[in-house]
Formats: structure tokens, sequence, C-alpha cells
């Protein structure tokens, strides 16, 4: 078994453990431990929430979640070598769940605390847990279903550059200082910006601790540098390769999903658990610019369900409240595609929310199909129809 170089107690919270990993980008968090090239070792995590969702009937944590809290990492980790302008390579070589945790979480985040893709829809806090069985899942919330998992980190990346830092955070804030679409004002914030409340930062303490807070960038959305990308395919097998922007890159992960959807459409749609991640890194010298990198670049690994029977669902960017026609808008027809399938759901016997739930964690296959036909852009959901207990199939 590798060496474990970050373990957690799961009956403590991240800024407790005796080496506490953090909460927010910057690049002056400290690293806690230092591999070579060619190394491998195992890393533990924490659930993204730092275990503030019970294994239980009531969705009340889920509607009171602190987000400010959100996502617990584990790191950072020096790799000795590594210089801004490289390429960090990470071999994902095993995932799975902490031993006597089991078990994960999926939720629907109120629209008070965030809300999700289909919030217009689900405005309600619901929660679904799962008990995890080896690579497959069933739930006590869901029932009629089991599937195969692809366990995945959904957030790992490496610390940027102060540069890059105020990049994210002058453009973000504008974004917010502009205010939402026209044809959407009530969305309440279109960026999470820069928040001290609640930040975990390593070991930092006094007006250091203070500085950083202040500057630093949350981990909700996916950026440059990795970060919350919530990709479901890499799982156990992948290899990444992440632009370096700092000495030691200090590579962080965290979020670990048992499973996931394409688009993770709940907000808080993965199975979500604490567990281990078992890596080895490399350096290639001076990539960034031999490869022209901007994000990362990642090759998927060969574990993976099986799954070869689908029901696909269709959607176009035509609002489904008031019938407006949108120009090639992705977002909209994947919302309809995901209405299409729960509907659908629906005649089968699941609750609206059920099939939300199910939707945004279960191994489904989310396209954009078409994106060049005037005005609609279309977008599938590909259902496995293994995972129901039932056909689902039309008759």
């Amino acid at each position: 078994m590798p060496e474990t170089l970050f373990k957690v107690d799961l009956t403590k919270p991240m800024s407790e453990q005796d080496i506490p990993g953090h909460n927010r980008w910057h690049p002056d968090i400290p690293a806690v431990v230092s591999v070579k090239p060619g190394d491998i070792f195992r890393i533990e995590c924490k659930d993204w929430t730092d275990g503030q969702i019970k294994n239980d009937d009531n969705p009340n944590d889920i509607k009171d979640v602190d987000l400010n809290i959100v996502h617990v990492l584990s790191g950072p980790i020096r790799v000795e070598g590594a210089e801004p302008g490289d390429i960090l390579v990470v071999d994902l070589l095993d995932i799975g769940a902490l031993p006597g945790d089991e078990w994960g979480f999926t939720g629907i985040f109120a629209r008070e605390n965030g809300g999700g893709f289909l919030t217009d829809h689900f405005p309600e806090a619901a929660k679904a847990c799962w008990d995890l069985e080896g690579i497959y899942t069933s739930s006590r919330h869901i029932p009629g279903v089991r599937f195969a998992g692809i366990t995945h980190p959904g957030l790992i990346g490496c610390a940027p550059s102060m540069e890059l830092l105020q990049t994210w955070n002058k453009r973000e804030r504008a974004l917010v200082e502009k205010g939402g679409p026209p044809w959407k004002p009530e969305i309440p914030s279109l960026a999470a910006l820069p928040n001290p409340e609640q930040a975990v930062l390593g070991k930092l303490t006094g007006a250091e601790f203070d500085r950083v807070a202040a500057e630093a960038a949350r981990t909700v959305p996916p950026r440059e540098h990795g970060g919350n990308c919530d990709i479901k395919n890499l799982s156990k097998g992948s290899r990444i390769y992440f632009p370096v922007y700092v000495d030691g890159a200090n590579l962080s992960m965290g979020d670990i999903h048992f499973s996931q959807g394409d688009g993770e459409i709940s907000f808080c749609g993965a199975i979500e658990m604490s567990g281990y991640i078992d890596l080895s890194v490399d350096i290639i010298k001076g990539g960034v610019e031999k490869y022209s990198m901007v994000n990362p670049i990642f090759k998927p690994g060969p574990v993976e369900p099986h799954y070869s029977e689908y029901l696909i669902f269709e959607g176009i960017s035509v609002d489904e409240f008031s019938g407006e026609q949108y120009y090639l808008d992705a977002h909209v027809s994947y919302r309809r595609a995901c209405l299409n399938a729960i509907e659908y759901l629906k005649k089968f016997g699941f609750t609206g929310e059920q099939a939300y739930l199910l939707l945004s964690c279960a191994p489904v296959e989310g396209r954009i199909s078409g994106i060049v036909d005037i005005p609609n852009a279309c977008c599938t959901l590909a259902l496995p129809t293994a995972i129901f207990d039932k056909s689902i199939l039309p008759v």
C-alpha cells in the first residue's frame, strides 16, 4: 500500500486536523507535504462539505449547509523540481472510500442556499443517501435503482500564481458588477468572490492568514489550473496534465465522487463521499509552452462501467416557461433535455425530486449534439436503462 501522506480524522473539521488542508486557492498557502517525481503516495480526503451532511432521512442538513466552508481540500503537495511553465503529470492510480465510511449523499440545494440547475422547478432541499457496495451503489431514498459508479475527484488542481489569482478576481468581480442577464434578473450571484468567512488556510495564522483569506479565490468554479471541473471520467487509471504556476506546483484535491452524471445538475449532485486517492507524479519541463497549454488536459483511464443500452432525451434552446426562442443556447437546451427525462421518469413511479437526484449522480452521458443549426442548439441526455430493476422503455 502506498504511504499515506495526508490523513484525515472524520470526527474533526478540516481546520482542526493534525495536518490541516485548505478551502481557498492562493499561492501563499504553504505546502504540507513534499514528494519527488516518480513517487507513489496516498492522500485522504473529507467530503466537500467537511462532514456537514449526515446519513439520515432528514434533508435539513442540505437545506442549512454552510457553503462558505466548501470545498475542503487535502494539500497542498509540493512536487520537487516543478517550476512555473512546467507541466505536472498526475496519474490517478486508485480511488476509493475510507474504511468504515462507505456511504455517500446527493442533494438538491434550496433556492435560498444557492439552488441548482433546475431551481425554478425544484426550489426545496432534498437528499438521497447511498450505500456503497464495492463498485455498486443503491439508495433507500430512490428504490428500484442500482448502478456501478465511476469514482473520481471532482476537484484537483495546482495553486495559481499571484498574477493568475488577481486575473481571476478581477474578471469575476467585473462579471458580478455587470449583473444578471436582463432575461434572468433574479439570479442572486454570478460568481463566488473572495470571502474570508470560514476560510481554512493550512497552518497560516495571524496577519498572514488575514491577508491571504481576503485575497484567496473560492474553490467553486473550474479555472485555468483545473480545480472544480467535476469531470466524471477522471477515474482510476487517468493521467492529468496540469500547468504549473508556482515553484513546487502545490497540488491539492478533494470533493471525491463515487458517481456523477455529466453536468452534476443538482449542484450537490454527485454521490459525495470521503475517500482516498493513490497518485504518482512526474514533470514535463517547459511543457506549457511546448504544448500551448491553457487549461489541463487528461487521458481517461480504462476503468469505467460498460452500459451499452441508453434511452436518450433531446432538448432544444426554447424556454420551458415562456416558449421564448434562444439562439444556440446549450444551457437552455440541456436544461430542457433534463426536464424531459424527469417528466418521463415520473411516469414510472419516481417523484420529480428522485428523478432529478438520479440524473445528477447516475452515470448519464450529456452531449452537445448540435451547436450550428440556427436557432436551436440540440443537447442530449443519455440514461443507461440497465440501472433500473424494471424496463423503462416505451411500449
